[in-house]
């Protein structure tokens, strides 16, 4: 849209009736659904064009926050490299590059002479320390406005690569096959791919999973190399629509895992990686409402099972006799602790947890049954055990940070029980973590629930009610938004911003029951909890109501929209990313994507009981006329999680009913639910957020 706009853009009305036990809904702006629309497109562009506008004055600000960030980060730069057979893998970056380049090198390269051949497979180049460069992203990605890497997938032999991409931003990935050694591209390709690839281990068999209409992984197919991919076999199709299907393998790579799941009953079925051919068994048979994943240790399962217990608990049985009446009790369930996942190396069993909102990392010794917990530096972090690596070794990889601590990559002795450091992300532009405080403190939630809050604030804030805060929220499907590091959130802290995370239910931060207590009918404990959490701020000195913003994305946006709508007077102003404000509609169409699987999650609509509460809380059915805060919403027109006409049609109702308000609507119009796929334009974006933030809120001084 050419030319200075001075009035947002107005929505076109056209009346569309959806009828639900009785109730008659109308619903102004059905018709930007309609993505083929040319006024659909014209919409968005308006939209992008007055936000634009509106925001022209920041662009110095946006500029200067943008350079900060980089200016913050290592730009070229590696991981810490990852052991598996005879290999080092890791990735790395280049000044400049938008994209991370996966490489490896021969375990034990640095300590040959110059000159030297490295022992193990032959390579098809390397340089002088022994890179081989798998796959540049950077050049895979040269001519797409887009660009995301599904599966990275090394065969046992480590010979040769299967990889995907999606160059869209709906996550409809395409495989493809490399060979190491002579760097040349197999001719097999498989399009229509999720994020799920396994090798069997004769090094030329696959597992993949692949999307139906409604974009639901639901069947896993085995391709042979060197076959045309039509006479792939289908080897598992889930026809219940609640349910996902991915394939996985045990770490000492014995057995394939076919894994099925949905929001709150999974199955997990298993196959000898050497018997590709064979047939996928159940290790323990579904049973509605009981979830389940496993190990294997030595001819036993380790299964984490909520089967009579909430949190989890742990059993093992052997892998010919797995039945529920054999099961052996290695850990029981605790109410004050959740097991959230298992895993297993030749000499030890690792169980990760969560105690008092805070993962742990728990260690036994299989050889003499002894445990004990991974001592960590700081009282409030987040750490997660690598996944990857080989199985015959004492060593796990964590990935360890808190709020104040860069992401650190720790190797853990289990048998000496020491912690190394093998690399911690550096931060330039003169980060001392000395200069910044962090503390928990809690909420009381309206049914008297104590809630966690996480903070982080440069030392010496003054709590005197004048700082500007950003609360940030999540609270659902059961995931933690832990107290991690972030480097980009330095430059709202270091503007005199207080920024919070509550630990709201919905989410998994206290454990299973947290969860539980957030998700169906219990939905509006997690809009109660945040708006709890924001009292406190302004209660505690931190902020008040008027420099208060907040943010959350996706399901997290939804919360953002209904917490708008109950306490509009709370905020100053709000950030929503592709926020899932049209829960009713969504959930009432189960020929979107998505949809009846998270029926286990929000409930369905065509229950009067779920109707009637979903209703009473979804964002653009309650908006009302009031004093809303300033509001920037985003959307991706790929989008296949959050569709782009949800964020799009609840600006339009936002400002038909407060036509007063400051109300931002920002497409990408090339991307989908994560935004742009560079790291340079992910920056970009970042700095966008900021800026309109700091106009809203102001900084500090």
């Amino acid at each position: 849209m050419a030319g200075k706009q001075t009035h947002p853009p107005v929505a076109a009305v056209h009346p569309h009736v959806i009828t639900q036990h009785g109730e008659a809904r109308v619903d102004d702006y059905f018709w930007l659904r309609d993505k083929e629309n040319p006024e659909v497109r014209a919409h968005l562009e308006a939209e992008n064009a007055w936000t634009a506008e509106w925001m022209a004055d920041t662009a110095p600000l946006q500029e200067q926050i943008y350079r900060e960030m980089v200016g913050r980060i290592q730009e070229t730069d590696s991981s810490a490299p990852l052991r598996s057979g005879d290999w080092l893998y890791y990735s790395r970056t280049a000044a400049g590059a938008q994209y991370r380049i996966y490489c490896r090198k021969p375990a034990g390269f640095d300590r040959l002479d110059a000159g030297d051949q490295p022992a193990g497979p032959a390579v098809a180049a390397a340089d002088g320390d022994g890179e081989v460069i798998l796959l540049d992203a950077n050049q895979a990605a040269a001519g797409f406005a887009y660009f995301q890497l599904g599966v990275f997938a090394p065969s046992p032999d480590h010979t040769l690569l299967a990889y995907s991409i999606d160059t869209e931003g709906d996550e409809d990935f395409t495989v493809f096959f490399k060979d190491l050694r002579s760097g040349e591209l197999l001719p097999d390709h498989i399009a229509n791919t999720y994020y799920s690839l396994e090798w069997a281990a004769d090094n030329r068999t696959v597992f993949y999973n692949v999307l139906d209409e409604a974009r639901r992984p639901y069947k896993v197919f085995r391709h042979t190399l060197g076959t045309d991919t039509p006479s792939d076999v289908e080897v598992y199709h889930e026809p219940d629509e609640r349910f996902e299907v991915d394939i996985d393998r045990t770490r000492d790579r014995a057995y394939l895992l076919l894994e099925i799941h949905s929001h709150t009953t999974s199955e997990t079925r298993f196959l000898p990686a050497g018997e590709p051919t064979g047939a996928f068994l159940p290790i323990v048979e579904r049973v509605q409402g009981v979830e389940m994943d496993v190990a294997h240790h030595a001819g036993r399962w380790y299964i984490r099972t909520s089967d009579a217990a909430p949190n989890f608990r742990l059993v093992s049985a052997s892998v010919g006799n797995s039945a529920k009446a054999n099961w052996r009790e290695e850990i029981a369930a605790r109410i004050d602790a959740t097991i959230e996942a298992v895993d297993a190396f030749s000499g030890f069993l690792v169980i990760s947890e969560r105690f008092n909102a805070l993962p742990q990392v728990r260690i036994r010794e299989f050889g003499t049954g002894e445990e004990h917990l991974v001592q960590l530096p700081d009282p409030v972090y987040t750490v997660e055990a690598e996944p990857g690596g080989d199985y015959a070794t004492p060593m796990l990889r964590l990935t360890y940070s808190s709020l104040t601590t860069p992401e650190t990559a720790y190797d853990y002795d289990m048998a000496g029980r020491r912690l190394s450091v093998v690399k911690r992300d550096a931060v330039l532009g003169g980060f001392d973590r000395e200069n910044y405080a962090t503390e928990r403190i809690e909420a009381q939630s309206a049914d008297g629930t104590t809630i966690p809050i996480s903070l982080l604030y440069r030392k010496g804030l003054r709590r005197d009610s004048s700082n500007p805060a950003l609360l940030y929220g999540y609270g659902s499907y059961g995931i933690s938004i832990d107290a991690s590091f972030s480097q980009v959130r330095l430059s709202l802290v270091d503007r005199g911003f207080v920024y919070a995370i509550a630990h709201i239910r919905g989410g998994g931060d206290l454990g299973k029951s947290w969860h539980e207590a957030g998700r169906m009918l219990n939905k509006k404990n997690t809009f109660q909890d945040f708006i709890a959490a924001a009292e406190v701020l302004i209660e505690a000195g931190f902020t008040n109501s008027k420099r208060l913003g907040i943010m959350g994305g996706s399901a997290g946006g939804l919360l953002i929209g209904a917490v708008l709508n109950l306490r509009p007077d709370l905020f100053g102003a709000a950030v929503a990313k592709v926020p899932f404000v049209d829960v009713l509609s969504t959930m009432s169409d189960a020929t979107l994507p998505l949809t009846v699987g998270e029926y286990e999650e929000w409930g369905n609509p065509d229950l009067l009981e779920h109707y009637q509460r979903i209703r009473s809380y979804s964002p653009y059915d309650n908006v009302r006329p009031a004093q809303y805060p300033q509001v920037l919403v985003t959307a991706g027109l790929n989008d296949p999680r959050v569709s782009y006409w949800e964020p799009a049609k609840w600006v339009a109702k936002l400002r038909a009913l407060n036509p007063d308000a400051t109300v931002l609507l920002k497409t990408n119009l090339g991307a989908g639910h994560f935004g742009a796929s560079g790291r340079y334009e992910r920056y970009r974006e970042s700095a966008f957020d900021y800026a309109f933030l700091v106009k809203t809120l102001g900084s500090a001084g």
